[in-house]
């Protein structure tokens, strides 16, 4: 999963992207396109649309945003980007699987249809629900919140919801927004992904991860939860189930660059975090740590928390 990174760069902003109508106004020929297409002299983004630019790797969401530019000059000027583009442009964690469509609303009651670039969504859609990021007409952020919490499964939209509330957006919000969609598909899904979102998360591996282990029947942790001793902040963890004496950290591969310090490096941030769980250990808390891959199985994920809750029962 894409985090969200705010640094854009190699973005191809709209005016250096050329049509192939434009290409053969200005004289170039179909056969000189595929030359310099094939020779790297032209970066062919979509059907249809190109940028003179070398060649260059780009991360998947700047990728997007360039897919982005090049469809709005091919679509029709009342879509509006929306769901999982606006998610994009919003700086919101994305999921990179769901990059090879752009995504866009039309103010209209049917029509939507899929094709090989365009996912086109048909929706109400006012100016109340409409921004502007980069001289492009997009969902706002708790529009684009509400339309992804009711399509996307919990797992893949919690994340997102999440980031957008230590973004600004705050629940009354959206609430407002989802009185404004009543009977619409995917609404009591989205209502229930509503009652979920938690700003405390503080990662999209951490909201993931909550909606993983209600869906495995673990009770509900809190969220960053502090351990003190003697007025001291001993440690604070990702999750804490205070009732088993234990706490649960998820291991993402940002997380010791947030841990760092001026100056620290890595492994002393390690070094720091292994001291702090030692004296956590030391007042009789179980720790769980798991990592991405770990959330791929749930039930092995299960029975470590478990055992785990079992050992702090015992130990109180």
């Amino acid at each position: 999963m894409d985090r969200g990174d705010p640094a854009r760069v190699g973005f191809a902003p709209m005016n250096q992207i050329k049509l192939t109508a434009e290409l053969l106004a200005e004289g170039w020929s179909s056969a000189e396109l595929e030359r310099m297409a094939r020779s790297g002299e032209l970066q062919r983004i979509r059907r249809g649309a190109y940028e003179f630019a070398p060649a260059r790797s780009l991360e998947r969401r700047d990728q997007h945003r360039r897919l982005i530019a090049a469809t709005l000059r091919l679509t029709s000027v009342d879509s509006v980007i929306s769901h999982i583009s606006a998610a994009v442009l919003h700086h919101l964690p994305i999921w990179s699987d769901q990059l090879e469509k752009v995504h866009v609303t039309r103010n209209q009651a049917g029509g939507g249809k899929i094709r090989r670039y365009v996912h086109l969504h048909a929706a109400p859609l006012t100016e109340i629900d409409i921004c502007e990021i980069d001289c492009q007409r997009v969902t706002t952020l708790g529009r684009t919140v509400l339309d992804l919490l009711r399509t996307l499964s919990m797992e893949r939209s919690v994340p997102i919801g999440d980031a957008a509330l230590r973004l600004g957006l705050t629940v009354e919000e959206l609430a407002e927004i989802a009185g404004r969609c009543i009977g619409w598909r995917g609404m009591l899904q989205a209502r229930r992904a509503m009652n979920f979102l938690d700003a405390r998360s503080e990662s999209a591996g951490e909201s993931y991860s909550r909606v993983l282990l209600d869906r495995i029947g673990i009770p509900a942790p809190i969220p960053q939860y502090e351990v003190w001793r003697r007025g001291l902040l001993v440690g604070r963890a990702d999750f804490g189930w205070e009732e088993f004496r234990t706490l649960g950290e998820f291991d993402g591969k940002e997380k010791y660059g947030k841990l760092l310090r001026p100056g620290q490096t890595a492994a002393d941030a390690v070094f720091e975090e292994k001291r702090r769980e030692d004296a956590l250990r030391d007042l009789g808390w179980q720790i769980v740590r798991w990592m991405w891959a770990d959330l791929y199985h749930p039930a092995e994920l299960r029975q470590r928390l478990q055992r785990a809750f079992d050992r702090g029962l015992r130990a109180a």
